[in-house]
């Protein structure tokens, strides 16, 4: 995607990248090493896209959701059902996170009020991993 986006972007000099990693990518997780190595992946990318795009007034950032209840086909399954129940102890904040969770971090980073913003990740996991 940066691959296309970037150079209309770096033309106007200005721009915003918001990707999209997991707080998984801090804390592991359990036979899902690929989805772990991806997500930390996307956390280093950005760091390093950031101080690409600097130069060019582009602003590159992650936000890294924890638990996110999407009422998918597998939301009542035992093996959910027990990570769901490990990563509501882990939060301080004791609730499920949803979709309308991530939008206020998500128009925030879109929006000229973070112009100074980048490199960073912002989690969104109700305190579960605390960064």
């Amino acid at each position: 995607m940066v691959k296309y986006a970037a150079p209309p972007m770096i033309a106007q000099n200005y721009g915003k990248i918001i990707n999209i990693s997991s707080g998984t990518a801090y804390k592991g997780m359990p036979s899902m090493l690929h989805y772990v190595t991806s997500k930390g992946g996307i956390l280093a990318f950005t760091r390093a896209l950031s101080r690409e795009l600097g130069p060019h007034n582009i602003c590159v950032n992650t936000l890294a959701p924890g638990l996110i209840e999407t009422g998918d086909a597998h939301a009542n399954s035992p093996r959910k059902a027990a990570a769901r129940d490990r990563v509501l102890e882990s939060r301080a904040l004791k609730r499920e996170g949803y979709p309308a969770d991530l939008i206020g971090a998500l128009i925030f980073l879109a929006a000229n009020d973070s112009d100074f913003i980048t490199g960073q990740t912002v989690a969104i996991d109700g305190g579960s991993i605390n960064t």
